[in-house]
Order: structure tokens, then C-alpha cells, then sequence
């Protein structure tokens, strides 16, 4: 037994043949989680030259400020949902 690293992307991939009866669609899922945590993680690392940081004007449900790196994620993550998984169902 090897302690190789692996990424979420080849687990998924080495281990789906082992479900025959599955079609995918957790898969879908988990990848379009994965992208969308990588495109905001991407836009986040350069945040104050795309004008994602501070107050975004809204309260979220806790009665907290929303924050734009909050929203951006949301939206992210939301339109990747829909796009990916949602569409193929």
C-alpha cells in the first residue's frame, strides 16, 4: 500500500468502476463542487484587483454583512450547479 496523494478528480475516476450500476451523477455533482471551489478559490487569491472584497450591502440570514467574496462564491457555485448537474438529470 502505497501513501501517494491523490486528487478528489482521479479518486472519483479510479473508483467509479466499482459502482456498475451507477450513472454518473454523483460524480457530476462532487466535479462541479470541485470546479466551482477552484474558480472562486482562483478569483479570491486576486481579490483586490477584482473589486471582491468588503461589504457587499446586504445581511445575510444570521443578521451578518454580506460579504462580496461570500456572494461571488454563492453565484459561483450556484451557476456551475445548475449548468453541470441539473441541466443532465
Amino acid at each position: 500500500m502505497t501513501n501517494q496523494k491523490m486528487t478528489l478528480g482521479e479518486f472519483i475516476f479510479d473508483n467509479q468502476s466499482a459502482f456498475p450500476y451507477s450513472i454518473g451523477e454523483l460524480s457530476k455533482l462532487i466535479n462541479a463542487i470541485r470546479l466551482a471551489a477552484k474558480i472562486t478559490n482562483h478569483e479570491v487569491n486576486k481579490a483586490g484587483l477584482v473589486d471582491i472584497l468588503g461589504d457587499a450591502g446586504n445581511t445575510n440570514v444570521q443578521g451578518e454583512n454580506q460579504q462580496k467574496q461570500d456572494v461571488y462564491a454563492n453565484v459561483n457555485l450556484y451557476k456551475l450547479l445548475f449548468k453541470e448537474v441539473l441541466y443532465v438529470v
